[in-house]
């Protein structure tokens, strides 16, 4: 591990289509050997002096559960999808925890998954309109199949077929920030938030699940915040972000301003389904901490966070409009 004196925190949100890829299943050995690929690139940050946060995207993951738990019935109980998240922070976290150990360097640091949950407004308007993209994708006439018989409600997804959509309200703090806090500043590199983090509300003095899957890349701009962290890189399957996306006119946004950002993303250059998230994230983190967003591949993480020129979109802090 670099010995810089300046210590930085980076929090990173890996995608859970990065663990199991379009064109795969979604088997054990697949989303091992996908999160080896990520590690080798979060091991490389740690070697250049960064202290890391993973977080990590579960859409395939908890609707593939999902489908299992339906299935199962009324042998085994299905859990609430609130459960569901739970799990799969267990399930995602442990791969990517033991990838990040088999593929770490001798003086890596100790690695920890911390069980998340994340609090959101009842009366967020996500839970009136369903948006969040979970489990497999299907042709149309197998999407309006699983309409009539399950009663999902299911949209086209980005031109690759048609996925379930839930509920996915805006995350209101991390109940674990503190802790997690503690650990980065102990030295452990640590995986939270996963899928989002468990979504919970307050009731009554209480806390309680819902029926929610949390956008990981806004949980991650929240979780980001709370840590004060010097960087949020927001990893998704293109080098950088692309203006008129499939257009003749295409072309790549490298150095941005936040408001520069925002107004693209009001000219509707960012659908909600797959980039507009992540801009917007971005945006968040940058109101609450004078550090730098960075949009970007797997591949290009190291020399995207350390500014390599026309290398990822990295977004600076202007006067900030918060979504």
């Amino acid at each position: 591990m670099s010995t810089t004196s300046v210590l930085r925190t980076v929090v990173i949100a890996l995608g859970g289509n990065a663990i199991t890829a379009e064109d795969q299943s979604g088997t054990y050995a697949e989303m091992l050997v996908n999160c080896q690929r990520m590690a080798k690139a979060v091991n490389a940050l740690v070697d250049g002096g960064w202290r890391v946060v993973v977080t990590h995207g579960n859409g395939p993951q908890v609707g593939n559960l999902s489908l299992q738990q339906g299935a199962a019935e009324p042998t085994v109980p299905a859990q609430p999808l609130s459960s569901l998240v739970a799990m799969t922070q267990g399930w995602l976290g442990g791969l990517i925890e033991l990838a990040l150990r088999n593929t770490g360097s001798a003086s890596m640091p100790p690695v920890v998954s911390v069980v998340t949950h994340v609090v959101v407004d009842p009366r967020d308007p996500g839970f009136l309109k369903l948006t969040k993209p979970i489990g497999p994708f299907y042709e149309k006439d197998a999407a309006q199949a699983r309409t009539d018989e399950l009663g999902w409600q299911m949209v086209e997804d980005s031109g690759r077929g048609y996925r379930r959509v839930v509920a996915s309200p805006h995350p209101v703090s991390m109940l674990e920030s503190d802790a997690i806090a503690t650990l980065v500043d102990k030295g452990f590199l640590v995986i939270a938030a996963g899928g989002g983090g468990v979504p919970v509300i307050r009731s009554q003095g209480l806390l309680q699940g819902v029926d929610a899957v949390v956008d990981k890349d806004r949980a991650a701009a929240i979780l980001a915040a709370q840590l004060k962290a010097d960087a949020l890189l927001l990893v998704t399957g293109v080098d950088s972000v692309l203006l008129d996306f499939g257009k003749p006119t295409q072309r790549a946004l490298h150095d941005v301003g936040a408001e520069e950002m925002l107004r693209h993303n009001d000219d509707g250059q960012f659908p909600s389904g797959s980039m507009g998230p992540k801009v917007e994230a971005a945006v968040e983190y940058l109101g609450q901490c004078n550090g730098q967003a960075v949009i970007t591949s797997v591949d290009k993480m190291v020399p995207a966070l350390e500014g390599m020129k026309g290398v990822g979109t990295r977004i600076r802090r202007t006067t900030v409009r918060v979504p």
